[in-house]
């Protein structure tokens, strides 16, 4: 033992006589020295904090600590190694010691930042499995803390690595309030919109929106604190600024969606000119759909008692109520919704009238599925007009539609005759 102590102690003397060779034997003795503590700290303990990670983390929740939390850890040790043992080398000049040290305390700080960072988004992931995250994101604030986060470690590596008291720049920084101000109006522009957002319940991911000035149709799948995603119902994907859905008007479809039902409404456009009164043997015809016979029975009921009390005026056609072929199908269409399954009975159902156009009498339908499914919902409508095309004209009524080619081409002049 003596006898290695005596030749550790000549290799010594030996290199103080060659200070540079000394000065690069110390820095290469502490670069695998730090690089050996990094090592033996990978591999022994996170390891085993890695196998705790395994057994009470989901997948994507190792993936951020080992990229960004753990691993980033790992990375203090070798550099405090660095802070420690920079003095220690031999012959090292006081200012080399100052540089290292403050650039192993910047290194440190930006690893925190780093890690926190993963800390952050960790929260985040976490929280977007909850049930109710879609109503309440939390995304743009973690993305505010990330930049405070960032901004504070800058100004403390800074003023590490220059050698002076943060202090300073920040009493710095207040004579560029109004320069920050301007580089930043996005990000506090953006973070008031997100507060609105979710305090107000403005719209949530999952959320039908549709913003024609922003060309956007779809879901959103993202709220973020600069900008919220939208998916077009064509799969391209819309980025809109987060402050437009305050300061823009925009349609959300999401009380359509909880409602359960969504909105017929569309016109059947009647010919005006096949509108007239039924005779009795039609209405006697009429009583054969199963529809109609309830409204037929108290509908003549009920025009009998007014022509009753005309007394003589009565005999004349002109001063009596009669039924007509558009109020019959009005009827019919009337309740072939309210018995149709694909309607909505909580829901309101009419058909009316509204005013002659030269495109005809439109006789619109307004009603609501009970199904807000898309597919469904375009199914259903298609049904009811498929059967309410083809069965007008069973009432006399023709659906009005503008000359074609072929209308014209049915033309015939009177041939000319010789007098």
């Amino acid at each position: 033992m003596d006898a290695l102590v005596t030749v550790w102690e000549n290799s010594l003397a030996w290199l103080d006589q060659y200070p540079q060779l000394a000065l690069g034997t110390g820095l290469l003795v502490l670069l695998l020295v730090a690089g050996l503590s990094n090592f033996v700290l990978k591999q022994l303990l996170l390891r085993a904090l890695f196998s705790l990670i395994r057994t009470l983390s989901h997948d994507q929740d190792q993936q951020i600590l080992k990229s960004t939390i753990v691993a980033r850890f790992a990375n203090i040790l070798p550099a405090l190694v660095f802070y420690f043992g920079a003095s220690l080398v031999p012959h090292i000049p006081d200012i080399l010691v100052t540089i290292i040290q403050n650039v192993t305390n910047a290194f440190i700080i930006l690893t925190v930042a780093l890690s926190l960072n993963g800390v952050l988004t960790l929260i985040n992931v976490r929280y977007e499995r909850r049930p109710d995250a879609s109503r309440k994101p939390i995304k743009g604030y973690v993305q505010v803390v990330k930049i405070f986060v960032y901004v504070v470690a800058t100004i403390l590596i800074i003023a590490t690595l220059i050698d002076r008291s943060p202090l300073i720049l920040l009493s710095g920084l207040g004579a560029m309030a109004a320069v920050l101000m301007l580089v930043f109006q996005d990000t506090l522009l953006s973070l008031v919109a997100s507060m609105q957002i979710s305090s107000n319940d403005i719209v949530r991911v999952g959320d039908w929106v549709e913003m024609p000035d922003a060309n956007a149709d779809g879901d959103v799948i993202d709220i973020a604190l600069h900008t919220v995603k939208v998916q077009n119902w064509d799969r391209t994907i819309t980025m809109i600024p987060t402050r437009r859905f305050i300061t823009n008007g925009f349609k959300n479809w999401r009380g359509m969606q909880e409602s359960g039902g969504r909105r017929i409404m569309r016109n059947l456009m009647l010919d005006q000119q096949s509108i007239r009164f039924l005779s009795a043997e039609e209405i006697e015809k009429f009583k054969r759909f199963r529809l109609l016979r309830d409204y037929l029975k108290e509908k003549q009921h009920e025009i009998d008692d007014w022509n009753e009390q005309l007394k003589d005026e009565g005999k004349e056609p002109v001063n009596t109520r009669r039924i007509t072929n558009v109020g019959t199908f009005r009827a019919y269409v009337q309740r072939y919704l309210e018995s149709h399954p694909g309607i909505h009975r909580d829901m309101m159902k009419m058909v009316r009238q509204l005013s002659p156009t030269p495109d005809g009498l439109p006789l619109q339908v307004y009603a609501f599925t009970n199904t807000t499914a898309w597919a469904e919902y375009e199914g259903i409508q298609s049904d009811i007009f498929d059967h309410l095309f083809a069965i007008v004209q069973e009432f006399g009524l023709r659906v009005y539609q503008h000359p074609s080619g072929t209308d014209l081409k049915e033309l015939r002049l009177p041939t000319n005759q010789s007098s």
